[in-house]
């Protein structure tokens, strides 16, 4: 269904863009990123984090990895800098996954449980792989929100303009 130069393009783009919004971070004061905004896991850090636990999740199922997993809504990782150096090894992990992909292998089925409730699905990789990624944009772009009311400029964030 999909074509694995697509999900390269992707995992370029979460690179990118991850780089940018932790650059942004890291001259933030740690009240800053823990200060809760409304947003839905309250703070830039607990965003951030989130992020980096749905990447874990569905990376230990393509993978059979076993990055360690926290219920939603309780931090992996406390220190921004922990947070910082597990996010660009996870931001590596998947460039080179995403240039392992094949199109026989994004084509299959794959059965997963759900971590967070109780139930069992089969669905396409091609499906789930593309969740992963607009995971991480959709609450990307809501990180990019709560640092423009913060006065912070992600920048460009279009696709077209960052990626090949």
């Amino acid at each position: 269904m999909s074509h694995p130069v697509l999900y390269q393009a992707f995992a370029d783009y979460n690179r990118i863009m991850n780089e940018r919004i932790y650059e942004i971070c890291a001259g933030l004061t740690e009240e800053q990123r823990r200060e809760d905004r409304g947003a839905f896991f309250k703070s830039i850090h607990s965003t951030l984090d989130h992020i980096l636990l749905g990447d874990r999740v569905w990376m230990n199922r393509f993978c059979g990895g076993s990055h360690a997993l926290n219920p939603i809504g309780k931090d992996l990782f406390d220190d921004f800098g922990d947070l910082s150096t597990a996010r660009a090894q996870m931001d590596g992990d998947i460039c080179v996954w995403s240039k392992e992909l094949t199109a026989d292998w994004l084509s299959a089925d794959m059965s997963f449980s759900s971590f967070f409730e109780s139930f069992e699905r089969t669905q396409p990789r091609w499906l789930l792989v593309s969740h992963m990624f607009n995971h991480q944009t959709h609450h990307r772009g809501q990180l990019s929100t709560l640092l423009n009311q913060a006065g912070y400029d992600v920048g460009v964030t279009d696709l077209p303009r960052l990626v090949m």
